[in-house]
């Protein structure tokens, strides 16, 4: 588990002005009490790493040394970037939304990495003619209240995306022959998340061609909390193709776009790819997508998926990618 230290708690009264540090920070499910930016959104409280600070420093640093006209930021102060929580330990930067920061009861979820320059509104821009603050700070909502204060240690607890593969066959349920398109579509999983930083689990299961029992395995992944459901198979015009069927009444909105797209874009090499009866949506906090069962649809609907899951992530989860 990585430990984070923090080095000072920092509030402003106003915004647009820099934080000054404080004894302790109490927080509440609003952010942080009598800090400027606490309030109903996804950015109560910021954060920034000691480790960015020292680097901007040097980079101002011999700045000023070339162009005197510049001014020199080592002896910028903790809270003069606008952060709550200053920390030494670990790059925060590096951290994706939706990962956690834990202190005893106090639960922090990051909502945002960097944000929009304010340029000339900024105290510390004005100075050196830059900022650190947009590129590597990062943003919290509070899950759990409490106290902080300087000394205290953040566990850095980053989020496992979630997913469970289905293949839909009445033969390879039986064993008649081997899943091909669940592993192919597993191994893909792991290949384009972990390639974008992102921890992530996919776990396969075979099922026949019925509805109650593709139901049934689609309803506990929603439960257990899953972020992302694949099926593979059962959305021909097939007698026994019935994914669409066992999936569509529990959908709380679908998501026709993605599906459309692929359909349009590969039928018009293969008009029979516009048969597939393929579709996607959500229910409760977990995306659904009902694919094609061959290995080639597999290959060419993930490839267009994967693009869109990480922004519907934290669209699910009330996080605003263009604020």
């Amino acid at each position: 588990m990585v430990q984070i230290k923090i080095l000072s708690v920092n509030i402003s009264e106003k915004k647009g002005t820099e934080k000054l540090p404080v004894d302790n920070i109490e927080l509440n499910e609003m952010g942080i009490v009598n800090d400027a930016h606490a309030g109903n959104w996804h950015r109560q409280v910021s954060l920034l790493g000691n480790e960015s600070i020292e680097k901007f420093n040097a980079d101002t640093a011999a700045i000023s040394g070339s162009y005197p006209q510049k001014t020199s930021a080592k002896n910028i102060s903790y809270g003069k970037f606008a952060e709550n929580i200053t920390t030494q330990g670990f790059p925060l930067y590096k951290m994706n939304p939706l990962d956690r920061l834990v202190s005893g009861k106090v639960v922090l979820e990051v909502t945002q990495i960097g944000k929009k320059c304010h340029g000339g509104n900024c105290a510390v821009f004005k100075e050196t003619g830059d900022c650190v603050m947009p590129k590597e700070g990062i943003f919290c909502r509070v899950l759990h209240g409490g106290m902080l204060r300087a000394g205290d240690i953040l566990e850095y607890r980053p989020k496992t995306l979630r997913f469970k593969v289905i293949t839909v066959s009445d033969r390879a349920s039986s064993g008649e022959y081997p899943d091909k398109s669940g592993p192919l579509l597993q191994e893909a999983i792991y290949h384009y998340f972990t390639a974008n930083n992102q921890n992530v689990s996919a776990e396969l299961a075979v099922v026949p061609d019925e509805i109650p029992i593709i139901s049934k395995m689609v309803k506990d992944c929603v439960n257990n909390h899953i972020d992302v459901v694949f099926t593979c198979g059962g959305t021909g015009i097939g007698p026994r193709d019935v994914t669409p069927e066992a999936l569509k009444p529990m959908l709380d909105r679908e998501m026709p776009g993605i599906v459309e797209y692929i359909r349009v874009k590969y039928g018009t090499e293969n008009p029979n790819a516009l048969t597939s009866r393929a579709i996607a949506g959500v229910s409760g906090k977990t995306l659904i997508f009902a694919l094609p069962g061959s290995p080639k649809a597999v290959n060419e609907y993930s490839g267009e998926i994967f693009k869109t899951i990480l922004h519907s992530v934290k669209m699910l989860h009330g996080l605003d990618s263009h604020s």
